[in-house]
């Protein structure tokens, strides 16, 4: 047998062999990752800044809801933020949605459309403390010690107020004026009237979108520093997917063994929503935790050197 010949033969072989070791790297690789993640998230009181995001959230939900509202009223278009209250709570499980969602439409249908007030200036505040309970966090998560001024983190958590409400108000736009737009289309194109089911689940495909985007943003411009969309994309799809699954897994939960009633009785509701929040959060911590666990295994495969299980922060 030739040279080139059995060179060919040993080809297939050693293809095959490497395989199993690409397999076996990525396995090493995954394990380590989430072990580190895992420590750090643990080591790091992340238990308690989940807590602390958690409540911060509940906290600055109803805030938020009214500089909404004043907005929408603002605009010559209150009816709107009745439609903001079902897209903020879409992607909730009915169970703790429904209790929370009547009060947040009851509060979106006062009015709110008086010039700037002290009242609509202490909402402003008091929901862009949520976004600095998420700040920090995140900070934690990554590693990072905050450099930038407290006025310059407190006008871009205002700035993510903002954004959001402009945002949930145009989605809200969408779904006031979508159905007077599917009736023009099934009316030209009749065949598509049986489009109708999967048109009504693309509004769940939607607030999932938003949810996919407003963590990417939360990942790249509110921890300090700079991080690139790919950079974050690990941590982004890993909480995007466990957030649905314990969404649902929690509404299972709630609707086939929950007694918070016979627990709290009249707080059942309050401790549900907070509940699910604390369990919300902690997922969003474990993406940035994830996040920074991939980051450092990179760094180490760039230099050489291991880190360590947890670097100290930068």
């Amino acid at each position: 047998m030739s040279e080139h010949s059995a060179a060919g033969a040993r080809r297939p072989h050693e293809a095959a062999g490497k395989a199993p070791r690409r397999r076996r790297r990525r396995v090493i690789a995954t394990r380590d990752v989430l072990t580190r993640a895992f420590s750090h998230f643990n080591d790091d009181d992340g238990w308690a800044m989940a807590s602390h995001v958690a409540l911060q959230i509940l906290l600055s939900l109803f805030p938020f809801l009214i500089v909404v509202a004043a907005i929408a009223g603002a605009i010559g278009s209150e009816e709107l933020a009745g439609e903001v209250t079902e897209l903020v709570f879409e992607t909730w499980p009915k169970e703790v949605a429904r209790p929370i969602a009547e009060q947040a439409h009851e509060v979106l249908t006062r009015n709110h459309t008086s010039a700037i007030t002290l009242g609509l200036l202490f909402s402003f505040w008091f929901a862009s403390n949520g976004v600095e309970a998420i700040r920090s966090a995140l900070n934690r998560a990554y590693r990072l010690v905050e450099t930038r001024s407290y006025v310059m983190r407190r006008l871009q958590s205002f700035l993510f107020v903002c954004l959001g409400a402009f945002g949930l108000l145009s989605l809200a736009i969408l779904v006031v004026f979508g159905p007077l737009l599917w009736d023009a289309i099934v009316w030209r194109a009749p065949w598509l009237a049986n489009m109708e089911r999967g048109v009504r689940y693309l509004r769940l495909g939607v607030a999932t979108a938003v949810l996919g985007i407003v963590l990417v943003a939360s990942h790249v411009w509110l921890p300090c520093g700079r991080r690139g969309v790919l950079e974050i994309l690990p941590g982004v799809v890993v909480t995007l997917v466990a957030w649905l699954v314990a969404g649902a897994g929690f509404g299972f939960y709630l609707h086939r063994f929950a007694t918070y009633s016979n627990t709290y009785a009249g707080l059942a509701n309050v401790t549900v929503a907070i509940v699910f929040l604390y369990l919300i959060s902690t997922l969003f911590l474990a993406g940035a935790e994830i996040n920074a666990a991939v980051g450092i295994r990179r760094a180490e495969r760039r230099t050489g050197q291991p880190a360590g299980p947890n670097p100290p922060k930068v």
